[in-house]
């Protein structure tokens, strides 16, 4: 299991929220599972440009840190579900926001990495 190198800044709230969500995929499963369970499979298809080793450790750390469950149901084929919990669910409204700050922002980023890659 990955342990950090730093350890998390418990007296600062932005750095405790930015180390729950603050990885590359984690604010996204979030903005999914809102709604509604989604099964592993469902979530590499959703972010294809994901790897599926960052996914599935960002998943774990999600579970570990109480934001998602994980519920493993007992059949053949084994099959696993994953769910936003009361307490990831009480992030969605800071992901409502950092997607209406990006909607407002778009116009500004669209310039600056357009310039990077040939754009449409």
């Amino acid at each position: 299991m990955y342990e950090r190198k730093i350890p998390v800044d418990l007296d600062c709230p932005l750095r405790l929220t930015m180390s729950l969500i603050g990885a590359k995929w984690k604010s996204c499963i979030l903005d999914e599972l809102r709604h509604g369970p989604l099964r592993p499979s469902e979530l590499h298809r959703i972010f294809p440009e994901a790897t599926s080793r960052v996914l599935d450790l960002q998943l774990k750390e999600l579970v570990e840190d109480g934001l998602v469950s994980k519920t493993i149901y007992p059949e053949l084929p084994p099959r696993s579900e994953y769910a936003i919990t009361p307490l990831g669910q009480s992030l969605v409204p800071i992901i409502d926001a950092m997607i209406d700050w990006g909607n407002c922002h778009s116009e500004l980023f669209e310039k600056k990495y357009c310039r990077q890659q040939v754009c449409k």
